[in-house]
């Protein structure tokens, strides 16, 4: 059975872990960032019509800040945020199942207000023209390498899950730098976006059919399973 590389940060991390190693499947690796808050302006709220939020990192670490904006309804990317949300004291008028990108689609045609509540790196997005997003950083991802005994692993072979962008970026980054080969390794990635960040030449590129924990390991134990 190949080894099944999780690099989200915590506390989503020890989740993942958990419920897979409950499925059977041999678990590796360890957060390749560390979240943190930054300082960071808030917005008028009377000036949108809601949020758009494609973390749950979001309501862990916005602050005291996030309470003057609980009038306004979340759009959240996946199942995750929407509960992060909803136990933030928010309202939740829409929780996406393929990604923030199709989320935002749904707007095409409304005068609609966004404000975009994000991390430093975050997917880009093509925004409908009826509609506006304002975008304000919250927190940030601060890296992490991958450790020896991880990296001899991954150059063997293996799967790997990323669940964001930045996650995507920063995994390319470090197998370039330790020269693990990319053919080597089957990446199972939340969304089609992630897809496009982490690049070419892995031996497999999976897309989860819906962006949350649950499809990607349900890929992973198929994978595992299968061949």
């Amino acid at each position: 059975m190949k080894p099944v590389f999780i690099l989200r940060p915590e506390p989503g991390w020890s989740v993942t872990a958990e419920t897979a190693r409950a499925s059977g499947l041999d678990i590796r690796g360890a957060p390749l960032f560390e979240i943190e808050p930054v300082e960071w302006d808030r917005p008028d709220p009377a000036q949108y019509d809601g949020l758009l939020v494609g973390s749950a990192n979001v309501f862990r670490h916005g602050g005291q800040k996030l309470e003057k904006l609980t009038r306004l309804p979340v759009h959240a990317v996946g199942q995750a945020t929407a509960d992060a949300a909803g136990s933030a004291g928010f309202m939740v008028a829409r929780t996406g199942k393929g990604g923030l990108q199709a989320l935002l689609d749904g707007f095409a045609g409304r005068d609609v207000r966004l404000l975009r509540l994000a991390g430093e790196q975050r997917v880009p997005l093509t925004v409908p023209d009826s509609v506006r997003v304002d975008t304000v950083v919250v927190y940030r991802a601060v890296p992490e390498s991958l450790g020896k005994e991880d990296a001899e692993a991954l150059g063997r072979s293996a799967i790997v899950l990323l669940h964001s962008g930045a996650a995507a970026v920063r995994f390319r980054e470090e197998c370039d730098r330790l020269k693990i080969d990319r053919d080597k390794l089957d990446l199972i990635v939340i969304g089609p976006r992630v897809a496009e960040l982490a690049g070419k030449n892995w031996g497999a590129v999976h897309i989860a059919g819906t962006p949350d924990d649950r499809a990607l390991l349900a890929l992973a134990e198929s994978l595992c399973q299968n061949g």
